[in-house]
């Protein structure tokens, strides 16, 4: 049995190395690192591209447990049982003892380890297989594996009280220990972004994936156009929907309109709109949306997943989710009042300081751990 006073010896498995999951646990190793903790991160070897190997190179020399990639396909593949038999072996290697599985592809490889005295199987679903309507024949498939690696779980860890909800509702209630720990930034991320000379109205800031709703972004500023509202936006981002939205814009004829500027910084890309708007169609606690409240951003926001929970009180900041025209009257009203949306963003940016800091998650996590030892 693991002594009160000794540092873990942490694995944290993910499938790919991009976007929110792979933000949290690159700022979650990182923490555990400082604190004394002996920290690795397995992760695929097929994605991520040069952003990821950039920031696995930075927090490389933190990781004593060492940093490991291997092929992980998304979907569910014949190889995946010799990739798990991969990474069990060589947690047995490195003695780890504990197996932190982020998203549903590795959170399975983490939960085929049996019980043990001396390790938790600590699991984070990210909202991954969640999203998926449980009445369709994907996401019945989801909720009946997850449902399967239940009982195997000693640590349910969700960043959200709408993601533990959302599991309870499709696969049922854990017997393993839950803690809902929010995502949380760092102390630099509170520091104002200026405004660029060239910024458009609207930004919006992150990955061109269909949850992630731009293209219902595009369709609402055709919409403002439409009524007479000339507004200018700027995408930063990049990713699968990439084609496909610019399709939509050159079909809405709102070329003029809107300019893409690829991947950025978060904060770069927050310099180039008066206003962020993040259409999602479903998130459990995004990192965009914490990111540009601790900077003081003016924004709005869809209401689904765990977005409200990060407003807390500012709700007219919220707008009805997959819904261009809500989407469009809600920028409408928000441009026409920027000063009530700055003192909004100000106001936000102080309940962010005191709810989603990087050190409260560290050490909330940190604290799941040991409870889930104890509770042995």
């Amino acid at each position: 049995m693991l002594q009160p006073d000794r540092p873990f010896r942490i694995i944290h498995a993910l499938r790919t190395p991009v976007g929110g999951i792979f933000r949290h646990v690159l700022d979650l190793a990182a923490g555990q690192a400082e604190r004394g903790h002996d920290v690795g991160i397995f992760t695929d070897s097929l994605t991520g591209g040069e952003r990821a190997e950039a920031a696995l190179a930075d927090l490389v020399p933190k990781l004593k447990l060492g940093l490991h990639r291997l092929p992980i396909r998304r979907e569910p593949h014949p190889v995946d049982p010799m990739t798990a038999m991969q990474f069990l072996k060589l947690m047995k290697v490195l003695k780890v003892n504990v197996l932190h599985g982020h998203g549903a592809k590795t959170g399975i490889f983490v939960r085929l380890k049996g019980r043990s005295q001396n390790t938790i199987r600590v699991y984070t679903p990210h909202g991954g297989s969640l999203h998926y309507k449980p009445n369709t024949l994907k996401g019945a498939f989801y909720a009946n594996m997850e449902k399967a690696f239940k009982d195997r779980t000693d640590l349910f860890l969700f960043e959200s009280a709408f993601a533990r909800d959302t599991y309870e509702r499709i696969v049922g209630k854990p017997n393993g220990l839950v803690r809902c720990v929010f995502n949380g930034v760092g102390a630099f991320e509170f520091d104002p972004v200026p405004l660029a000379a060239d910024a458009t109205d609207l930004v919006y800031v992150g990955e061109f994936r269909h949850i992630k709703g731009a293209d219902l972004l595009v369709e609402a500023v055709a919409k403002l156009h439409a009524d007479g509202r000339p507004v200018t936006l700027t995408l930063a981002g990049d990713g699968e929907e990439t084609d496909n939205l610019k399709a939509l814009i050159k079909r809405l004829n709102i070329e003029h309109a809107v300019r893409l500027i690829g991947h950025v910084r978060a904060r770069h890309g927050f310099s180039k709109g008066k206003l962020l708007i993040v259409p999602s169609r479903g998130d459990s606690m995004p990192y965009v949306v914490i990111e540009a409240a601790a900077a003081g951003i003016p924004m709005l926001a869809s209401r689904v997943g765990g977005i409200p929970e990060i407003l807390g009180p500012f709700e007219d900041a919220l707008f009805a989710a997959n819904n261009p025209g809500a989407m469009a009257d809600a920028i409408e009203a928000a441009l026409s009042d920027l000063d009530g949306a700055g003192a909004r963003a100000k106001s936000l940016r102080e309940r962010i300081f005191v709810h989603f800091s990087q050190n409260a998650m560290v050490d909330g996590v940190l604290r799941a751990y040991r409870d889930a030892f104890n509770d042995r």
